[in-house]
């Protein structure tokens, strides 16, 4: 019986592929779990605590929208009146969510930036290397792999908390 492979797994359909494709698929992959896990819940629901830290599937999306404009474009391909974002404040800030935010305009907000992401990565070699503030060098090839495990990780907390949720599971 021949096995046949679900199209939406990228990582699979990229088994062969070139690095950067094994690369660009894995993100693109913990991108696409991450926006499963908060679609379809009430606003009230995504911004409900259930650990004891903030941590929130909607403030796991706003926090990862900000993860992706800091690694891509800030760094990358900085505009006037950038500043790339170091401080562990920073970080635990962008889990704080607004009165204003939803689950749709943070859905949207984050859609926006990986796609912008997209954009700015790809015209780098793997091998193109930018300075870090805190780092000193990093290259393209560090700061996809560093993206693949900051989203996977924070893609296994959002799997946990809409199972905390509601009980669903799994990546799909």
């Amino acid at each position: 019986m021949e096995q046949t492979i679900d199209p939406t797994l990228g990582p699979v359909l990229a088994r062969a592929g070139d690095e950067r494709a094994v690369l660009d698929s894995f993100l693109d992959f913990h991108r696409a779990v991450v926006l499963r896990k908060v679609r379809g819940l009430a606003d009230a629901d995504a911004r409900r605590r259930l650990v004891p830290s903030a941590t929130t599937l909607a403030g796991l999306v706003k926090h990862l929208t900000l993860v992706e404009r800091n690694w891509f474009p800030t760094l990358l391909a900085p505009e006037p009146g950038d500043v790339y974002l170091t401080s562990e404040e920073d970080a635990v800030a962008s889990f704080v969510l607004g009165e204003q935010d939803t689950v749709a305009g943070l859905v949207e907000a984050y859609e926006r930036a990986c796609a912008r992401s997209r954009e700015v990565v790809a015209r780098f070699d793997l091998d193109h290397v930018v300075p870090h503030p805190q780092l000193g060098e990093v290259s393209v090839r560090w700061i996809l792999v560093h993206m693949i495990e900051e989203t996977a990780r924070h893609a296994g907390h959002a799997d946990i908390l809409r199972e905390l949720t509601d009980g669903t599971t799994g990546a799909l």
